[in-house]
């Protein structure tokens, strides 16, 4: 479609200030209602003494977060600076053997973490997928490895090898299916690239190298099994040019974003409100609307903090991995919308890409996207939820190309032709507006309950018609506008990067 035409000056301003008023405008009703029913019963169990100095409570509703940065700490930040001290040693003295030390620290720090029998049962899960992958034939990959991960996520196969391997530790039971789960899918990413290896096939060692990564082992991202097989064995190691300037920096970004997170749990309980449902049917409008898209950026902030962590000692051992998803103020596409960016390469590379080729055919993008949709459920674990969740965003990935074609034919596409650039952007910018708030409403769901999203939905469509409504579709097309010019900036940016290797390697032959 090329590069659209800048947004006036004027334009940009009037965005910004409607975006920026009314975020806080949305952030003060939160505020207002995490201070006056602190003291609520129904938030008894998951607001928990906090700053005791500024007397506020903190809002404990994120297991997973309370995890991270509180119960698990000091055995990732242990476990990890090993994991950094160990590879830089041997990285130096036996560059060639460096992906074989990886594994070995990483193999110990399982066994000792979760005890023989879980690797034990992580071994058997590689056994039979190396087994399954030396007959190259991706429908069996397939087969096996979905057999394999249901045997983790299906009662009463779950059970039965949880209770094998999980003991005393708290954590064991999270770590078993985290394990596990990831261990599978990087089992078969190994299986189906050797599928496609014309000479031979690629050893069992290879397989174990690539899935007791540490970093990577538990909690993710996936990387697929070519490009961590390339990287970690490269023997030329560099650095490109800042590089550890640009390390310390996210580093320091990511430590800036879970205090962050910490003042937000704090001040705006954004967890915890929407699960007492008696308090938010009596909430404003604009405050169940920050509530459902806080959730989501809260959502986007955990994600990028916790695979931002793993990536920098992942960048640490000379990796590219997988980036931090994109944020949710970003989108207002369904084709974009994914919080883990290693699953969704996975998926995409084996499934989604490889069924739906160019994603301009309908029936073939359908059969993608349920292909697709299907391997997730699973992946997230089977439950009314989580089939709610996937069939209304299979729905909006298809719903969106059905629109793209319909518009596309005449006379539709011979009106956008003559009505101009800006005037196209911003009939554009409307319908994306109504699609991120699709993303918000099909997405909070899967974080905090049916219900919740149920009373969003009902709220903004048809009780808070026509004012909540349209003020809010408004504020949201105002964001959407400035992110299109966002992103028009970093094309022209990146055209003009392109442009530059030619123009110089012109004037060197002239």
């Amino acid at each position: 479609m090329g590069i659209k035409a800048a947004l006036p000056r004027y334009e940009l301003y009037l965005y910004t200030a409607v975006l920026s008023v009314a975020l806080i405008w949305a952030g003060s009703w939160i505020f207002e209602a995490s201070s006056e029913n602190v003291n609520r019963k129904a938030f008894k169990e998951s607001v928990k003494p906090g700053w005791y100095y500024f007397g506020r409570k903190m809002d404990v509703a994120d297991f997973e977060w309370m995890m991270w940065f509180s119960t698990f700490r000091n055995h990732i930040l242990f476990a990890l600076t090993g994991h950094v001290i160990f590879a830089k040693i041997f990285t130096l003295l036996a560059p060639k053997h460096r992906s074989f030390v990886f594994a070995v620290y990483g193999t110990l720090a399982v066994l000792v973490t979760m005890g023989w029998t879980f690797i034990a049962l992580v071994l058997s899960h590689c056994i039979i997928l190396y087994s399954v992958a030396m007959i190259k034939r991706k429908w069996m990959c397939f087969a096996a490895g979905l057999a394999t991960l249901a045997s983790i996520k299906l009662e009463p196969y779950n059970s039965w090898q949880e209770a094998l391997v999980t003991g005393s530790f708290d954590l064991q039971d999270i770590l078993f299916y985290g394990g596990c789960g990831f261990s599978i899918m990087r089992c078969m990413s190994f299986a189906l690239e050797n599928c496609e290896k014309k000479d031979g096939s690629y050893t069992f060692c290879d397989l174990l190298k690539y899935n007791f990564y540490l970093p990577f082992f538990f909690f993710g991202p996936i990387m697929t099994f070519d490009k961590y097989h390339a990287q970690a064995n490269a023997t030329k190691l560099s650095r490109k040019e800042r590089e550890m300037w640009n390390i310390t920096t996210r580093a320091l970004l990511h430590l800036g974003l879970i205090v962050m997170v910490d003042v937000f749990f704090h001040y705006l309980y954004i967890l915890t409100i929407p699960s007492d449902m008696k308090l938010v049917t009596k909430l404003s409008d604009w405050c169940l609307a920050g509530l459902a898209y806080s959730n989501l950026v809260y959502d986007w902030l955990k994600a990028a903090v916790m695979f931002g962590v793993i990536n920098t000692v992942a960048t640490l051992d000379h990796l590219d991995p997988p980036q931090p998803p994109k944020c949710i103020t970003m989108l207002y596409v369904f084709a974009e919308t994914h919080f883990d960016r290693g699953i969704n390469d996975w998926l995409c590379r084996y499934v989604y890409d490889y069924i739906g080729r160019d994603h301009d055919q309908i029936f073939r993008e359908l059969l993608a996207t349920l292909c697709t949709f299907a391997i997730t459920t699973l992946w997230l674990g089977p439950c009314e939820l989580v089939y709610i969740w996937s069939f209304f965003n299979c729905f909006g990935l298809n719903f969106e190309l059905w629109v793209a074609k319909f518009f596309s034919i005449p006379p539709f596409s011979t009106i956008e032709g003559v009505m101009g650039e800006a005037m196209s952007r911003r009939i554009r910018g409307l319908f994306n507006a109504a699609n991120f708030w699709a993303i918000v409403l099909y997405n909070v769901l899967s974080l905090n309950s049916l219900e919740f999203a149920k009373l969003v939905g009902r709220r903004l469509l048809f009780k808070g018609f026509p004012m909540s409504s349209l003020s809010v579709l408004l504020v949201t097309y105002c964001g959407v506008q400035l992110v299109k010019e966002r992103e028009r900036q970093q094309a022209l940016q990146e055209d003009a990067e392109a442009v530059k290797p030619l123009d110089g390697g012109k004037e060197k032959a002239e």
